[in-house]
């Protein structure tokens, strides 16, 4: 599979296909293609990975791409205005939060479901109780709205993101939440009463631009 990423305020992913390669995106991604091209809609782990699917706020299915003939293209885009980073698969997989992912291929890639390990990070973390984890062999796609700042955290070492800020890390992360303290913060800091606690080792990748869970949901995506 060859890619490229263009364009500034709002990037897209121009992706060239051998035959029968496929590509799994997120639905409504599909910005054009030529016409060897096919597409449907499937579910990733069948009937409890729908079940899943649809409590971590990515859409019951996602589409699955692939080509009948040599050299067809596909562009994907998003409905919001950001920038895509390669996630490279054999870094280790990788946790998305809604609305970060945007497509995955290359082989055996699973598209699964993960519960948040500390129930405060499940309620309270702005990620929700279930992410989304993408493993495998290949690459992942992954938006970030506005852009993309990358942090690589050594063991044991922590950072505090503002909720809506986060949108992807690596599998060893720890996800967890810590109170932003004082009643004064809390009512007028416009943070939130609690900030996402990541803790190393690992990759983290955080947006400009904070994604609202309106957004989320009521994107195509």
């Amino acid at each position: 599979m060859k890619y490229t990423i263009s364009g500034e305020i709002a990037q897209f992913a121009r992706l060239e296909f051998g035959p029968g390669e496929p590509v799994w995106s997120s639905r409504g991604a599909i910005m054009t293609y030529t016409d060897g091209v096919t597409w449907e809609l499937k579910i990733p782990g069948g009937l409890s990975g729908a079940v899943k699917r649809s409590f971590a706020g990515e859409g019951i299915a996602l589409t699955r791409i692939t080509a009948q003939k040599p050299e067809q293209v596909v562009l994907l885009a998003t409905s919001a205005p950001g920038h895509i980073m390669v996630w490279d698969l054999a870094d280790g997989p990788v946790i998305t939060t809604r609305g970060s992912f945007l497509a995955a291929w290359g082989n055996q890639i699973d598209i699964n479901v993960t519960i948040a390990r500390k129930a405060g990070a499940a309620f309270f973390g702005g990620s929700g109780l279930l992410l989304q984890k993408v493993s495998g062999q290949g690459f992942v796609l992954i938006h970030a709205s506005g852009d993309f700042e990358e942090r690589v955290l050594d063991a044991k070492e922590t950072i505090l993101v503002s909720t809506g800020h986060l949108a992807a890390f690596a599998e060893g992360v720890d996800y967890d939440i810590k109170g932003v303290g004082g009643c004064r913060k809390m009512l007028f800091g416009g943070e939130g009463l609690f900030m996402t606690k990541l803790t190393g080792p690992g990759k983290v990748l955080l947006q400009t631009l904070k994604r609202h869970v309106q957004t989320q949901t009521s994107s195509s995506r």
